[in-house]
């Protein structure tokens, strides 16, 4: 019994270094086309960090829906930016300068508790673009 109680404490000591940091890359030019966050869709974890990268320069990052609680965030232009998830759900965000050329990424922490909130934000981006519409869309269909 003491060893079993030992290693839950162990386990949920150790857990944060456990939690990951993804990194995602802010391009001109990438695999789903130009003016492009690289992943453009993430699964992560809650506790996980996402470090945003201006691969490029002239790119920041804005939240555009975040699960309830969690903190919006804004980068500072051609800077590396890190946020820590700690909440679930679908995190939309975009490059501002970017926004018509539809320069947006999702990510999901754990379940998808705000998918709706996070859809009607993704729809509308996707609607106002003036290119890549429809990436949005396909990087929501990733979402469960």
């Amino acid at each position: 019994m003491k060893k079993i109680l030992f290693t839950l404490l162990l386990a949920a000591a150790t857990a944060p270094a456990f939690a990951a940091n993804h990194e995602i890359k802010m391009l001109d030019n990438g695999k789903d086309g130009s003016m492009v966050f690289e992943p453009g869709f993430l699964k992560a974890q809650p506790g996980d960090t996402v470090t945003f990268v201006p691969v490029h320069k002239g790119h920041w990052v804005q939240s555009k829906a975040v699960p309830a609680g969690a903190k919006e965030f804004l980068s500072k232009e051609n800077e590396k930016f890190t946020v820590k998830l700690d909440k679930e759900g679908v995190y939309v965000y975009t490059c501002p300068p970017h926004r018509m050329m539809n320069m947006s990424g999702i990510i999901q922490v754990g379940k998808a508790v705000n998918k709706a909130k996070a859809q009607a934000a993704a729809d509308e981006m996707d609607k106002r673009a003036m290119q890549n519409k429809g990436r949005l869309k396909k990087y929501m269909q990733a979402v469960k």
